[in-house]
This record gives C-alpha cells, structure tokens and sequence, in this order.
C-alpha cells in the first residue's frame, strides 16, 4: 500500500520557513486578491489565502466584485492596485464570469506581483530556467518531492493535463530537475499504456477518478491535482485512490494533498515579490 504525501504537513514547514524572511522585510508584504461573483469554491479558496496570509502577518484586501462586472472596471481594480506601493502579490481568482476576458486580465497584472506565476514575462522566465514566481501548484508539487527526498533525476514523469496553470509547467519543473517528461492529456493515444511505464505520474486533468488503479505500475509516486466535487458534496481527486494505492509507493490525498501546498507556495511567492520590490 502507498505511503501518504500529506501535504499539510510539508506546508506547515513551508509556512514555517518562511518567517525568517518576513521578518528581515523593511515592512510585512501585501497581497490582494480579487474575486468576482458568487462561485462558493472560489468563496472558499480566497478565504483560505486571505486567512493565512493575515495569520503571517502580511497586509491584505480582499477585493469582491459582482457577477455583472465589466471588463472595464476590473481592470481598473487591477490598475489601482498595480500602482499601490504597499501591494506585492496580486492574485485573480479564476475561474471569471464567462462574459470577461481572463486572459486579458491576467495579462493587466503587473509582472512584479504576478505571483500566481501567470504573467506570460514570468512563463518566458521559467522556460528559460531563471522563474521569478513558478506557478504554485507545480512549485508545490516540487516542494513536496523535496521534502520527501523523492529522487527525480533520470525517472519517467507522466503529466496528464496541458494547461498552463499545472500540467506544462510542471512538466517544465520536472524536466529541470533532469527527469524525463512526457505531457499527455486525455486524447493522448492508448493513456492507460502510457502511464504504466511512469515512475512518476501527476494528474491534472479535471475529471473525478480518471486515473483508475490499474494505470499505475508497482513504486509509482502518483501526484493527484485534481479537485473535483460530485453530487453528493464529497471531494475527490483525478486518481481513484483506493486502487491506485495497491501499486503506488507515494501517493497524495484529496483533499489535503496539493491543495495546502498552492495556498503555502503562493504565500513564498509573495514573500518573494516583496524582497524584490524592497531592495
């Protein structure tokens, strides 16, 4: 059976971590997070990130738009709050009404304090090998094989999911740390096949239970990103756990895997934002 890659634990020493440097900042960092509508995941997730960065200390505000928002006047939040001296991080919380242009938007944000990591400068950055801020899920992910001693270097890694918020980044991430990197999705031919030949497979595709169990070959480390809500309320991931973990040596929970860690990395890359802008 797989051992467990609690991820709250290692967000905990991530967090922990952390405090030295924000103390040697000439003043705390400050983070703004925009949100708009009334989407209870999106509720629930901000919550999260304003919650802990006000237990480190940080300055924050939390900025709540309506549902019928215009392109307009969004980006002029995101103006305002590109000019405020005392911003470091700015993040917009996806996903948006489908009217507004998210693109567009994240594009607006000032690159300095593009801690999401979304910002195409800082995406040309990380495929140059010189990241300013790594998106935060796949910096989590890396953080916990670090943690972790999971040794990556010469091992196949298998992404399924091509977005530009987890799977080609994380595929960026692991091809730096010298394994070798195949990025599929789910039109990928014979996946199933695929993924048997992994040593390491993160899941990032979006749909409950894709991965099944018998996909995963004997000492796997299986990475579940995904976090999806059926109809009875319960959480589950991309991996159907129960029988991945008869094969996997490592696998990650959902909830309490990945998802601590995104909120802790996004925390780091404020933190980050803020010794940059203070030298």
């Amino acid at each position: 059976m797989a051992t467990i890659l609690d991820g709250r634990v290692v967000a905990r020493s991530t967090l922990m971590s952390l405090r030295s440097r924000i103390d040697a900042l000439p003043r705390a960092p400050g983070i703004a997070v925009v949100r708009v509508g009334e989407d209870p995941a999106s509720k629930v997730y901000v919550g999260r990130k304003t919650a802990r960065a006000e237990r480190l200390g940080f300055k924050h505000e939390e900025v709540h738009l309506s549902d019928d928002t215009s392109q307009g006047e969004l980006e002029a939040v995101i103006d305002r709050l590109n000019d405020a001296d005392w911003v470091d991080g700015i993040l917009l919380q996806l996903p948006l009404p489908p009217d507004l242009d998210s693109t567009a938007l994240l594009d607006r944000i000032d690159p300095a304090k593009d801690v999401d990591g979304f910002h195409p400068e800082n995406v040309g950055l990380l495929s140059q090998g010189r990241a300013r801020f790594v998106p935060c899920t796949p910096a989590g992910v890396m953080r916990m094989f670090d943690e972790m001693d999971i040794p990556l270097e010469g091992k196949h890694a298998v992404v399924i999911g091509r977005s530009n918020i987890v799977g080609r980044p994380m595929a960026m991430l692991l091809e730096k740390a010298n394994a070798t990197v195949t990025l599929a999705h789910s039109r990928t031919k014979d996946l199933p096949a695929l993924t048997r030949t992994a040593d390491i497979v993160v899941a990032a595709v979006g749909r409950p239970h894709f991965v099944q169990g018998d996909w995963i070959s004997a000492g796997t480390v299986v990475i579940d990103v995904g976090i999806n809500r059926l109809d009875d309320g319960s959480l589950v991931g991309d991996v159907d756990t129960g029988s991945a973990s008869e094969n996997a040596e490592w696998i990650t929970p959902v909830p309490g895997g990945v998802g601590p860690m995104t909120i802790a990395m996004l925390m780091a890359n404020t933190v980050t934002a803020a010794e940059l802008r203070t030298r």
